[in-house]
């Protein structure tokens, strides 16, 4: 099978270079009709530019789509309370008829620290925060009576499937993190010629946690422009162990983005 396609959302940047509401309808439409795989939406509370909550626009990706799937690229889990987290992510779940998938990651330094701040989270404890949220969110999820900080025992109703938990980042500590709690790992352009390694590494992390060896979805991978060329490079992406990519905007044009990924999609 063909490796799967993924592209991001419009829900960053100025609105006048399209990411408003109605971008984000028409551009999952667009992606769905094009047979694309799944839409993506990146997720800070303040970030370096304009930036929808992905929340709200993966519901609305939802709710006109019947088909492609939608997911967090990635999630600041340490950000929220872990049971309000699992709430937004069992609904999603169901209103989307099964279509979630979850990308956890610790965010991106160049956004700095003031969303953490503003969220009165510490910066230097996401890490923490977002290993022991990873250790009961699919209990909560599943509407499970689970056991939270402070002896609090909760069971979130209704409960929903768990969908699959991609752990983002590229650092060592992402792969423990991955081996330990996710279904997938979800680095950025890690490099075809570094990804052997990796993944080797990965399996040696699962192993040691009695686990199955995550799945890799690899975000913003280097391909040429050409869709042709493109498609014959993930080949190589497969061929290493890669299921999915996600594609990175490349300018203020989702449109154009969006023809790029069928155009790969279809030379496949």
């Amino acid at each position: 099978m063909a490796i799967q396609i993924g592209v991001f959302l419009p829900t960053s940047g100025p609105h006048s270079t399209g990411s408003g509401p109605r971008e984000v309808r028409e551009s999952a439409r667009v992606a769905e009709a094009a047979g694309l795989e799944s839409l993506w939406a990146t997720d800070h509370l303040v970030a370096s530019q304009p930036m929808l909550d992905s929340t709200v626009a993966l519901s609305t990706a939802a709710a006109v789509t019947d088909r492609i799937r939608v997911g967090f690229g990635a999630m600041l889990l340490a950000m929220r309370p872990v049971a309000w987290a699992a709430k937004e992510i069992a609904t999603l779940q169901q209103v989307s008829e099964g279509r979630l998938l979850v990308g956890v990651g610790t965010g991106n330094p160049a956004h700095g620290d003031v969303g953490w701040r503003a969220a009165g989270v510490p910066f230097a404890e996401r890490g923490v925060r977002t290993d022991r949220a990873l250790a009961v969110l699919p209990r909560l999820i599943g509407g499970e009576q689970t056991a939270l900080d402070g002896g609090l025992d909760v069971a979130l109703s209704p409960g929903a499937p768990v969908p699959p938990i991609l752990i983002a980042g590229n650092s060592a500590r992402a792969r423990r993190r991955a081996a330990a709690h996710g279904d997938s790992w979800m680095p950025i352009n890690p490099g075809l010629d570094d990804l052997p390694g990796l993944l080797t590494d990965l399996k040696q992390l699962a192993q040691q946690h009695g686990r199955q060896t995550p799945a890799v979805t690899v975000v913003a991978p280097a391909l040429s422009a050409e869709p042709r060329e493109a498609a014959d490079e993930l080949v190589a992406y497969e061929a290493a162990g890669v299921e999915r990519v996600v594609l990175a905007p490349t300018g203020p044009d989702w449109r154009s983005d969006y023809a790029f990924a069928a155009g790969v999609r279809a030379a496949q």
